[in-house]
């Protein structure tokens, strides 16, 4: 620690709850954190007596400034945690990312509103309630409310001019009695907002709310002679308890309470949320977490409560649990129960959470069998002593010349391998020579790896016919390796493969997996060289742009090269920052370029 640069601002930093934030050398966010003393959480990743997993020194060997930010309570410093982390998605960190959109059910502000499910949440349009996981759910909620009371469909706009005017007549609804016609002044506003009441009362799962005032009703109906209604509100009370009884789990005095509970594995992490209401699950959700740093699973389950209680609106004050965890200055308290009904919940919420697990992990397996048998179709196809398990594709790209370069792409087990891809910069070749480029990157990238003592690839893959295979056989001889590794190259006009020392191509089916496998492999790593040179292109473009302005020599570029890194920051630099580095004069001019 002592000869780390960083050690001075970590020195510096407060011995109070907070967040962190580590960036990299382009001021990117990599990764926040939260912790209840900021100084000692921070001065651990640099610690050399502490002990760090493989991801968590990859993440410490990048950062190159740290900034924090106190809170009151180290809660508190979770919320921020959480916002920053959706707001900036850094690599490090977990994040709860859900492809699904939730519906939800809406009282929207309007006279006689009407209630409506939406997929999108807009807050200044009504009240909502959700998000439901399950659409058949909530259906059953919106019909139970609609069998209950009689709340208007229409679109109307049933302002008080419009209804004086008698701008709207009674549609079907009302003849088949699920409408009073509020629309033409047969309903009193004060009665309807009086069913929207009691519906919002079904919404946020307070039954017995709606159970009481329809037993008074009932009384009061029986008591003044009024048989007809009472009768009908009796139906009413029945419908209600039978879609009660359907809904309650446990005890119905067991009420606004959160349920949370998880099941982790090495790399992934499943997450169960209930929210109870009266002894009934008002909202359920099952997420896959992916771990990043191998975080403890009290961080994990704690992370993503938070995040689940916000989408559910939740204000309840006990949350349960299989798990001890500890949220000081929170607005819930933990309890991990042992015995009874809310053991039974929390048992039910694991289940859930383990049923996802087996899901995933099933189609993990699955998919990991379907590449085993494609690589072994691929291995017959080709004739390979091995199963081709690491298979390494390399491929040109420049256009008349300018701006060479190769890229190298690693698919490991049939599946990309991205923290292993590589480019290169053409460095010995004069002028568009494919055949010599492709020698150059051949020979650079399995020099590297026999002096590194790593293993070489199960199959090396050339983008090109007889002429490329050949030029990176050429490289693998002067390396001593040739034949050590099988090597073939693909054809672009044909989707032919190519064996060193056979003027014919391989026969093989072209509906065949395994070529479909090579044919992938080919296009990504023409993809990613043709990324890499348009960069290239672009950079070279404005830095001779900018050399050719009067004034502004390949000194000045170097100097803004250096601070900025890219040609990117160097575009969106602000003129200020560029006349801190170079004057304000050529600042100006810079800001003129672009």
């Amino acid at each position: 620690m002592d000869n780390n640069p960083l050690l001075e601002a970590v020195k510096q930093l407060p011995g109070t709850p907070g967040v962190y934030q580590f960036f990299n050398a382009d001021q990117k966010l990599i990764y926040v954190g939260k912790a209840k003393n900021i100084l000692k959480r921070v001065t651990s990743y640099f610690s050399k007596s502490t002990t760090l997993n493989k991801k968590t020194r990859k993440l410490v060997s990048e950062i190159s400034k740290i900034e924090f930010v106190v809170s009151n309570t180290e809660f508190d410093a979770l919320l921020l945690e959480n916002n920053l982390i959706k707001e900036n998605q850094p690599k490090y960190n977990i994040l709860l990312k859900d492809d699904k959109t939730f519906p939800y059910l809406c009282i929207l502000k309007e006279r006689f509103p009407r209630i409506i499910y939406t997929r999108k949440y807009e807050p200044d349009q009504g009240e909502y309630f959700g998000p439901y996981t399950s659409v058949v759910a909530m259906k059953n909620v919106l019909g139970l409310i609609r069998k209950l009371y009689c709340i208007r469909t229409c679109n109307y706009n049933l302002s008080e001019a419009n209804i004086e005017s008698g701008k709207f007549k009674v549609c079907l609804e009302y003849h088949l009695g699920n409408c009073k016609g509020p629309c033409e002044n047969l309903q009193r506003e004060e009665d309807y907002l009086q069913d929207i009441a009691q519906a919002r009362s079904i919404l946020k799962g307070q039954l017995s709310i709606v159970t009481d005032h329809l037993i008074n009703q009932m009384k009061n109906a029986a008591e003044q002679l009024e048989f007809e209604r009472a009768h009908i509100l009796k139906d009413k009370l029945e419908t209600l308890e039978r879609f009660q009884s359907k809904s309650i789990v446990v005890n119905r005095s067991i009420t606004n309470i959160d349920v949370v509970t998880l099941s982790s594995l090495k790399n992934y992490a499943y997450v169960n949320y209930f929210q109870i209401k009266e002894g009934a699950i008002n909202n359920s959700k099952t997420i896959e977490i992916k771990k990043r740093l191998e975080e403890p699973d009290d961080e994990i389950i704690l992370f993503a409560l938070q995040e689940l209680r916000t989408q559910s609106k939740s204000e309840s004050e006990t949350v349960l649990s299989n798990i001890d965890f500890h949220a000081a200055g929170g607005p819930f308290e933990v309890i991990v129960p042992k015995i009874g009904d809310k053991k039974k919940l929390v048992s039910l919420s694991f289940r859930n959470a383990l049923e996802l697990r087996k899901q995933r992990e099933t189609m993990r397996e699955g998919k990991k069998d379907a590449n085993l048998e494609v690589l072994q179709i691929l291995q017959k196809d080709l004739g390979l002593p091995n199963l081709p398990k690491v298979i390494e594709c390399f491929d040109n790209s420049n256009i008349m010349g300018t701006n060479p370069v190769a890229s190298m792409v690693r698919f490991t087990m049939g599946r990309p391998d991205k923290k292993n891809y590589r480019h290169y910069n053409i460095k010995t070749v004069e002028g568009p020579n494919d055949f010599a480029s492709m020698k150059e990157v051949v020979f650079r990238r399995y020099k590297k790896l026999i002096i590194d003592a790593a293993p070489l690839p199960d199959l090396i893959l050339i983008d090109g016919g007889k002429g490329q295979l050949s030029s990176a056989c050429e490289a693998l001889q002067e390396l001593s390796i040739y034949g050590q590794v099988p090597i073939a190259g693909i054809a672009k006009k044909l989707e032919e493969i190519y064996l060193p020392e056979d003027p014919y191509p391989v026969l093989i089916n072209k509906k065949s997996v395994g070529l479909r496998l090579l044919q992938y492999i080919r296009d990504e790593a023409h993809r990613f060289a043709i990324t890499f040179h348009r960069q290239k292109r672009s950079k070279s473009s404005l830095v001779s742009e900018m050399e050719e302005l009067e004034g502004i020599g390949s000194k000045t570029v170097d100097q803004l090269l250096k601070k900025f890194k890219s040609v990117k920051k160097i575009k969106e630099a602000s003129l200020e920052e560029l006349s801190a580095i170079i004057g304000n004069h050529k600042a100006t001019i810079i800001k003129a370029l672009k």
